[in-house]
């Protein structure tokens, strides 16, 4: 966990070993408003290049971050403990997002004509609204950024990011990146501040749209913060994926997905796979298959290859994991593997299995952020896909079957999520919209739905000659 070792001072810590990686300097007011000052001024020229002209310093970002993709992977990975092959993988995921907006943002924004009732010539133009602010999480330092920036900066606007305080030099790394790919000062500006300032940040009269990812209840206190503002959010909050295995699903390929599903990234992801609902026909076999691959996971330093996932990010977080599992366990929710905290240096935790797993459980009700899953026996198909939506989240989630009809026909029809996934799990598309809905929040990035969340859809009725 991020340390304090002066009210001005945040340092970074490395979640194998625990030691101290690098120490920032808080931002003070003064400085704070003029970084916002300077968004706003450059937005004002940035907004009137074409996107021709701002899809070649988007290209450009792109090509920025593979060629410092072996720094920008090691410092995510000594941040926050992702397997290093993980960062890579990031970072190739960042780049193909600065492509696809660079090469999209001309036809998913061009103008719309319509014919007005009285005969005359409507105009619809997206125009962009200027500074945005997007309070950023830890666990996926990169991508996290680069979601809501490059779809932003490409419609117009200019960004402000407050990262998560045990990221701050990916942070930091990030907007060296933008500014060397060439993009004009003042359009990409990341802010060390508090949550008061913060706060003030939200209440700026030059800062028009907030973005964050994070739990429900910091969504709830800047959602609620945002309204008072009158500005415009987008919420993105976590959740409690459910992913269904029916009795006709190919069983090796459902329980080696389902283990990746929960495990990559360390388990920290919103959109991994968390409770696993199989009908009981096949539930003995798929349990047994899926509880030997957990336990052959090789858990250990995130920068050797073999290593199959590293540690948990910060110290608390893996106190809370384990509360939560040990109140699942005390309220019904029986070990099938790991479960223990282990000994020794840095943030690690086991891969664990739990089975009987019902309401009133942590491990069925709340996010558990870390390689811990949740079994669930279902009857049959009706059984499954209540339970599965049996949440106050709606994130993701996923289908297993061969028969794709079938998979599909629930995934448009029951599932009540933002997104579902048939026989594979959960990763990010550019050309696809991610977000959810319930207490997973609101509105949409990418598939182009990212670019229109902090636009003014403009009206222009010209009348009839």
């Amino acid at each position: 966990m991020e340390t304090t070792l002066e009210k001005e001072m945040v340092t970074t810590i490395n979640p194998t070993n625990g030691n101290e990686l690098t120490s920032y300097e808080y931002m003070t007011d003064d400085q704070v408003k003029a970084t916002i000052k300077k968004s706003h001024e450059a937005f004002l020229e940035w907004k009137t290049k074409s996107y021709e002209e701002r899809g070649k310093i988007i290209k450009a970002i792109g090509k920025e971050l593979q060629n410092h993709k072996s720094e920008l992977a090691k410092v995510m990975t000594d941040e926050m403990g992702k397997l290093l092959k993980q960062s890579h993988q990031e970072v190739d995921l960042c780049a193909g997002i600065c492509e696809y907006s660079a090469n999209n943002a001309a036809d998913v924004l061009k103008n719309e004509e319509r014919e007005l009732q009285d005969g005359g010539k409507g105009i619809i133009t997206y125009s962009p609204i200027g500074v945005i602010y997007g309070i950023q999480p830890w666990n996926y330092p990169a991508y996290q950024v680069i979601r809501y920036s490059i779809s932003n900066l490409m419609t117009g606007n200019s960004i402000l990011l407050k990262h998560a305080a045990n990221v701050t030099g990916t942070a930091k790394l990030l907007e060296s990146i933008y500014t060397s790919a060439g993009l004009p000062e003042g359009l990409f500006s990341v802010l060390v501040i508090d949550h008061d300032q913060s706060d003030d940040i939200i209440k700026n009269d030059l800062v028009r749209g907030i973005t964050l990812t994070g739990s429900p209840d910091a969504g709830r206190t800047i959602g609620e913060k945002a309204g008072k503002a009158l500005k415009k959010s987008v919420l993105e909050l976590g959740s409690n994926d459910a992913y269904i295995v029916l009795d006709d699903a190919d069983l090796d390929l459902a329980v080696k997905t389902c283990v990746q599903g929960r495990i990559y990234n360390n388990g920290e992801t919103c959109i991994a796979a968390k409770r696993f609902i199989v009908v009981e026909a096949i539930y003995d076999d798929f349990r047994d298959a899926f509880v030997k691959a957990m336990k052959d996971l090789k858990v250990g330093d995130p920068t050797e290859d073999a290593t199959d996932m590293g540690p948990m990010a910060r110290k608390d977080l893996r106190e809370k994991l384990h509360k939560q599992v040990e109140k699942s366990i005390s309220n019904g929710a029986k070990v099938l593997c790991g479960g223990e905290m282990p000994d020794g240096e840095g943030y690690y935790y086991p891969a664990t299995v739990l089975e009987s797993v019902s309401s009133g459980q942590p491990a069925y009700d709340d996010e558990l952020f870390g390689p811990v899953a949740a079994l669930i026996k279902a009857k049959d198909e009706d059984d499954a896909m209540r339970i599965a939506n049996d949440s106050r989240f709606g994130l993701g989630g996923g289908i297993f079957s061969t028969d794709i009809e079938r998979a599909t026909k629930l995934a448009e029809n029951h599932f009540d999520t933002g997104m579902v996934f048939i026989n594979k799990f959960g990763l990010a598309d550019p050309n696809m919209p991610f977000g959810g809905v319930k207490n997973s929040g609101f509105g949409r990035e990418h598939g182009g739905f990212g670019m229109k969340e902090f636009v003014n859809a403009k009206s222009i009725m010209i009348a009839k000659s």
